[in-house]
């Protein structure tokens, strides 16, 4: 005989578990009916690379076109971790130069990547290495974050690969800017968001990305 007691506990049983396990299993999202207000958002009024400058950055950190050593393969990226300088390589023998920031610590993995992705407004989960590190600060977003100007990945991400193993390392905008020319991340290369998108849209994917050692100077001259 069924009692009111066994038709409680039977129905929790039945209907507990599917709401816990669909709960865990929901991915952030980027909206893109949003991307471009997001856009303009993270665009400074009467924009000008070479000028603008909301930031209070250094002036070397704004995006300059410059000479290129000799022997540098067009396309490719080099950052200079020196100098907090990201390059990217063009036909000619010059390149654009931006202001990046680097990773803290011995948390920068210098390297040549592949750059096997790109991605508009992405989303982001920090790893489990950065949750186990830093806990307080990570943990809370250990399911991921959507996309948006606050999403620590900013506007745009060049996602950075060796053969097929994605590293988990990214050349990403930012929303905290004043970073720029520091060692802020926990191994990515940041950007200001308005430069990454200007870079975004001239870099294709499979190209070579050079992260040099911080002893190194590399790629340019002004």
């Amino acid at each position: 005989m069924l009692t009111r007691r066994h038709f409680t506990v039977s129905a929790a049983a039945l209907f507990s578990q599917p709401i816990v396990s669909t709960m865990a299993s929901a991915r952030p999202t980027s909206d893109k009916s949003n991307w471009d207000a997001w856009d303009a958002r993270i665009t400074p009024a009467d924009y000008d690379p070479a000028t603008s400058n909301p930031w209070g950055l250094h002036r070397r950190f704004l995006p300059q076109r410059v000479q290129a050593n000799a022997g540098l393969k067009p396309g490719d990226i080099h950052v200079d971790a020196v100098a907090r300088y990201l390059y990217h390589i063009e036909e000619g023998g010059t390149a654009m130069r931006y202001g990046v920031a680097i990773a803290k610590g011995n948390l920068y993995e210098p390297g040549v990547y592949t750059i096997k992705r790109k991605t508009k407004w992405p989303t982001w989960t920090p790893t489990p290495a950065m949750i186990e590190r830093e806990p307080d600060q990570y943990k809370q977003h250990e399911d991921g974050m959507n996309a948006g100007p606050s999403n620590p990945l900013g506007s745009r991400a060049l996602y950075l690969f060796v053969g097929n193993r994605d590293t988990y390392l990214r050349i990403h905008g930012s929303p905290n800017p004043r970073s720029i020319g520091g060692r802020a991340s926990s191994g990515c290369v940041r950007m200001v968001m308005a430069h990454i998108n200007g870079l975004y849209d001239n870099v294709s994917t499979g190209v070579s990305a050079h992260l040099h050692a911080a002893e190194e100077h590399v790629t340019a001259r002004t």
